[in-house]
């Protein structure tokens, strides 16, 4: 069946929020579709709204104006179809868990006697693991794993409640280059079978891997990735941002950028002439961390 004619995933219909105890608007009027196999990036400053979105999406929040569903029902009654992986997650490594104990935490809403899992439980964390390619590591203590495990072992938890739509909030932070390319394989090969939304600061991962963006700072614009440029996202962030040319010795993991990249500032002026695509080198730095490998 053509997508475009099937009911969508997520649907928000003007949507506001603010939070008390003034409740001035993070969210102003937010309309957004998110469809089957959508592979979707929100972009935008901090303070944008950005987090605030995924915890709509979540049924975390509710609107103070404004309608949201998934897969056609209000969010918090299915929560348990949505796998999270939080920006922040906290894995205490003083505490004696594997891996395994860590993913089987994901089927706490699916467990009728909490955390005493059986066989069927087991089954679904290690399929999971194996879906992150990380079965490998079940029986490893947590606090054993690098930050690019880590991370897989988080997904692999947030699909371990057999999820049919994965929200990430800024994935790939603190991950080194290569980690970072084996977790982009791995969200391609996941977005086959199931739709997804990720939250990041770099513009151009987004751009690169991703089919559609979303510009968020308090309001909402859709595009598709390819339509991304410099003055779009310098609109989107109120501010000015430097089109960068990244060496090919960059430090991705180095946010001082000490490797001679050039760059050129562009403004939102919107008299201002657009540098032709020979000219614009394919990063784009607005403050955050914004490269392309």
């Amino acid at each position: 069946m053509d997508q475009s004619v099937t009911n969508p995933i997520v649907e928000l219909s003007h949507v506001s929020f603010g939070y008390p105890p003034h409740h001035i608007p993070v969210l102003d009027d937010v309309s957004l579709r998110i469809e089957p196999r959508d592979f979707l990036g929100i972009i935008g400053p901090n303070g944008g709204g950005k987090s605030t979105l995924l915890k709509i999406i979540l049924g975390l929040l509710k609107p103070q104006w404004g309608s949201v569903t998934v897969f056609g029902q209000p969010p918090a009654h299915v929560r348990s179809q949505i796998g999270y992986v939080p920006q922040h997650a906290h894995i205490d490594s003083s505490v004696p868990a594997s891996v395994l104990d860590v993913v089987l935490m994901g089927r706490l809403s699916r467990s009728p006697w909490g955390v005493a899992f059986g066989r069927v439980h087991t089954e679904a964390a290690m399929y999971a693991l194996r879906q992150v390619e990380a079965d490998d590591l079940a029986k490893r203590p947590i606090a054993t794993l690098s930050g690019g495990q880590r991370q897989r072992v988080l997904i692999a938890r947030a699909l371990a409640g057999d999820a049919k739509l994965l929200l990430l909030d800024e994935p790939t932070a603190g991950v080194d280059p290569n980690m970072e390319r084996g977790l982009t394989n791995l969200l391609h090969r996941l977005n086959e079978t199931l739709p997804i939304v990720l939250v990041s600061h770099d513009i151009s991962f987004v751009s690169t891997h991703l089919k559609r963006i979303a510009c968020l700072n308090r309001k909402c614009t859709c595009h598709e990735a390819h339509e991304v440029s410099p003055e779009l996202i310098a609109h989107a962030y109120h501010d000015h941002v430097r089109p960068m040319q990244h060496a090919d010795q960059c430090p991705l993991s180095d946010p001082g950028c000490d490797s001679q990249c050039a760059h050129e500032d562009v403004h939102r002026d919107p008299t201002q002439q657009s540098a032709s695509p020979a000219e614009t080198p394919p990063g784009m730095d607005t403050g955050d961390r914004i490269l392309r490998p």
